[in-house]
Formats: structure tokens, sequence, C-alpha cells
């Protein structure tokens, strides 16, 4: 099974929403900063998305903020199904299954748009090319947000990888493989992180106004104004 597919067909869904239920404190701390991270970018009123949205968990957390509409799009059907369940009691909530690379929406629909807890890497796609089309969907004055791991984290990342395999949600860890920030499962499986210095280099060109900030010794974010 090939990595674009690994969420679409192994980890979605119910699997998925294993993940995030066994995920040690420090974790469930990691999770929480970010959202809240992004929560605090958000205006009542404004229009949000968010890239990879799974089962909506993030959605939810994010949809407290008072956001006019927030829209999800995922490339998993089964996760997206389940979020219209897990979803069902929210107003102004959307989602769509839909490639993060090529959105389905006109140039500046969002005020703001997000893509978190590692997504740049998770979707194995052309990350600059990712960042592209968020900022093409992103209004002028709105703002595009990413975030990956921070170096720091790397224990703590690795044990909770080391609980999925572990649960069987994941490929047992080839622990000779994987280090430096990349962690390697035996059935292909492979997680990434982007760096600060890598968030930059992405970002270089843009012709946009950023900032990249390791927040609370756990998340690195790349937040870009349009």
């Amino acid at each position: 099974m090939n990595d674009f597919n690994y969420y679409a067909e192994k980890l979605s869904a119910e699997r998925l929403r294993k993940c995030y239920d066994l995920a040690p404190p420090s974790v469930q701390r990691f999770l929480e900063v970010e959202s809240e991270f992004v929560r605090q970018r958000i205006e009542p009123g404004r229009k949000v998305l968010e890239l990879g949205c799974g089962y909506g968990r993030v959605v939810r957390d994010l949809h407290c903020a008072g956001p006019e509409i927030l829209v999800g799009i995922d490339i998993s059907g089964a996760s997206l199904r389940m979020g219209q369940r897990y979803l069902r009691d929210l107003r102004s909530v959307e989602l769509a299954q839909m490639d993060s690379i090529a959105l389905a929406f006109g140039s500046q629909t969002f005020d703001l748009v997000c893509c978190i807890q590692n997504g740049i890497s998770a979707f194995h796609v052309d990350q600059r090319g990712l960042l592209c089309e968020a900022v093409r969907v992103a209004k002028r004055g709105g703002r595009v947000l990413f975030s990956s791991y921070s170096e720091n984290f790397w224990e703590d990342r690795l044990d909770w990888f080391r609980l999925q395999a572990e649960y069987g949600l994941i490929g047992e860890l080839d622990e000779a493989a994987t280090g430096d920030g990349v962690i390697v499962c035996k059935d292909g499986f492979t997680a990434t992180t982007v760096t600060p210095h890598q968030f930059a280099a992405l970002a270089d060109g843009l012709g946009r106004r950023l900032a990249i900030e390791e927040v609370e010794g756990c998340s690195v974010f790349c937040e870009i104004w349009v």
C-alpha cells in the first residue's frame, strides 16, 4: 500500500479515532496546543478551511471559536462519513472529499486555511504545491497555518507511534531505519516532519509575510499572511 492511500484505506474512520484515543498525556497536550493556536486566530463570522480533517476531531475543536462557516476536506470517504455523524450536532459545518493539492474552491474563499498536526508531511504530496494551493484559496488579509512536530517532541512522538503499532493501527516500526525525525514502518509507511528551516525554504518566493515559531516545545507553526 502506498503512503498516499494509507489514511484513506488503512488509517481512517474508527481506526484513526483509536490513534487519538490511545495517545499518551504528552501527545494529548500537543493536540490541544495545536488546536488552541488555531482557535486564537479565528475571528467570529469568518470562513475557515481545514485540510485533512479526518473524522472531524479538529473541526469540533475549532467550531467553538465561532466561524461563520467551517469546512473540512479529506481524501478518506470512510472518515468523512464518520465525521458526518460525529459533527451532526454542529451548525455551519461542511465536509467534502477532496484532494488538498487540487482544491475545488475559488481563489480568495477563506479567511483562514489550516493544515495542522503534520498534515504537510502526512499527505505525501508536493509540499510547495500544497502551500501554494492553501494560499490561493485564502482571502487577502487572511492567514494560512501549517504545523509539524518540534524536534524536542521526538521521543513523545515515537512513543505514540509505537503504541499505534502495538495496537495494529499502523505497521510494525522498523527501529533500525527510524530516526532523525523520520518514522519508518515495515509495511512501507513513513512519517516525516518539516523543520523551521524547511518551512522557510518552502515559503520562499511566495511574496508573503510569514512567521515560523516553536510552540510550547511540541509544535512548529508556519503562519503565512495573505
